[in-house]
């Protein structure tokens, strides 16, 4: 599929999927093709990667060239000693001729044309440049799957300090609440001065964390405006019912071996790494001679006054045969230019080897962050519910004076960090999700989708 009928057809997928009102993940990934300045580089190095294929094609194919030169030119020639010899006439020793042509007029003109037939050198160039256009394809690729993964990254950042803001300023509200309580009951005597001071500590405390939590949602709203250069009010959250990890759970062996053989990192370094050696080759004994079938002809005058009259010389020539080219001899260029590129070959291979663990690394911390999910998220969830059901034994004993302000004010607290850190915990497992399928080279339109499907008002289906 081209790469303007996949736009088409993502764009048409993203309306069909989304319910109008709220930004989804989707529309914000179509946005972002249009608008992100690093997408649009990608896309337009991809262009001219294409162009490569053709490059190598072209080197291939004869080469004509057309050459004129008109001007003035002087010419002198003195032979002496020669023989000459022509129908009667006989034959004479000792005979001298003399030619002198004085700011002549010069027009010259020729044309000539060469097929390759054997050039090892230039055969590693034709493979240097398909090896390019490839690499091309899969650095487009990848750029692809990055843009997918920034923007819901970006996204859900945005969601996350959306929502922490908004929980902070409920503890914010409550708390002020509290606040002016325990002074209305300090000032009749109920309760002592400390909670009044408890109170005015954990106002202050809460007001700090919404002034950073605003500062850092003004930030995420930057980031996800130069991506998308979309607004960034009304983003769908995360369903509470969301089923998050596609069950069952691929084993790891599956994508690390998916990554081994899909990964465009990888792919695009194998790539290159060819066209190395390919390099080293050109630069060898056997890549030196070459052969060509040449074909010429031309035309020179040059006519006018010299020191025996009027004088004109004349050439024509047609010429069609074969070329052998060999070097014999270059100061010892070619060989350090092959050395070069052989250690360039075995720093490409330490390169590759470590790129490959590297991204076997990061995946099964993403398969392993999918695989204790379920059970982190069911914790979190269960430490929130208690959390919040100690916030209303603490209030309520806070109300028969069992317990103090300071109580109260750490139970908040502790029910605030369990519903920040359950989003948190939920956000991670989308965006390993994301991760994972990048790692493998999965990462489509279809993926996203089934993301997107995750957040409250889109399509169920």
């Amino acid at each position: 599929m081209t790469r303007p009928l996949r736009i088409v057809c993502s764009v048409a997928l993203a309306f069909a999927a989304h319910a109008v009102g709220a930004t989804d993940l989707v529309q914000a990934w179509e946005a972002a093709q249009r608008h992100d300045a690093e997408y649009a580089a990608a896309s337009a190095a991809f262009e001219a990667a294409g162009t490569r294929r053709e490059q190598a094609r072209a080197l291939w194919r004869p080469a004509v060239m057309f050459e004129a030169a008109a001007g003035s030119m002087s010419n002198e020639t003195s032979m002496r000693g020669a023989q000459f010899s022509a129908p009667g006439f006989g034959q004479s020793s000792g005979v001298a001729f003399d030619t002198s042509i004085r700011s002549g007029t010069l027009d010259r003109y020729s044309l000539s044309a060469k097929q390759p037939l054997i050039n090892r050198e230039r055969l590693a160039q034709s493979r240097q440049l398909s090896l390019a256009a490839d690499a091309g394809d899969m650095e487009w690729q990848n750029a692809q799957q990055s843009l997918m993964l920034r923007v819901a990254e970006r996204y859900f950042d945005l969601v996350l300090a959306s929502e922490t803001l908004r929980v902070l300023r409920q503890q914010e509200t409550s708390v002020e609440r509290q606040l002016a309580e325990a002074r209305d009951r300090f000032k009749l005597g109920e309760i002592p001065v400390i909670d009044t001071h408890e109170a005015g500590a954990r106002s202050e405390s809460i007001r700090a964390q919404r002034l950073a939590a605003e500062s850092e949602l003004q930030l995420k709203q930057a980031a996800f405006s130069d991506v998308t250069g979309q607004a960034t009010q009304g983003l769908a959250g995360l369903r509470t019912d969301a089923e998050l990890v596609p069950r069952p759970v691929v084993p790891l062996e599956t994508w690390l071996a998916d990554v081994t053989t899909r990964n465009p990192q990888l792919l695009m370094h194998a790539r290159n790494l060819e066209a190395t050696r390919e390099e080293a080759a050109k630069q060898g004994a056997s890549a030196a001679p070459s052969l060509d079938l040449v074909a010429r002809m031309g035309r020179e005058s040059l006519h006018g006054n010299g020191d025996f009259g009027n004088a004109e010389n004349r050439s024509n020539h047609r010429m069609i045969g074969v070329q052998l080219s060999i070097p014999l001899y270059t100061g010892g260029y070619r060989s350090a230019r092959q050395e070069e590129a052989l250690h360039l070959v075995d720093k490409g291979r330490a390169d590759g080897e470590r790129l490959r663990q590297q991204l076997a690394l990061q995946t099964r911390s993403a398969w392993l962050g999918l695989t204790v999910s379920a059970a982190r998220i069911s914790a979190l969830d269960q430490a929130r519910q208690a959390s919040l059901t100690r916030l209303d034994a603490t209030r309520l004993g806070r109300s028969v004076g069992d317990r103090t302000m300071l109580d109260v004010l750490n139970a908040e607290n502790e029910a605030t960090a369990m519903e920040l850190a359950l989003l948190q915990a939920r956000i991670a497992v989308i965006l390993d999700r994301l991760r994972l399928a990048a790692l493998a080279g999965r990462l489509e339109l279809d993926t996203l989708q089934s993301v997107n499907r995750l957040l409250a008002g889109t399509a169920a289906n």
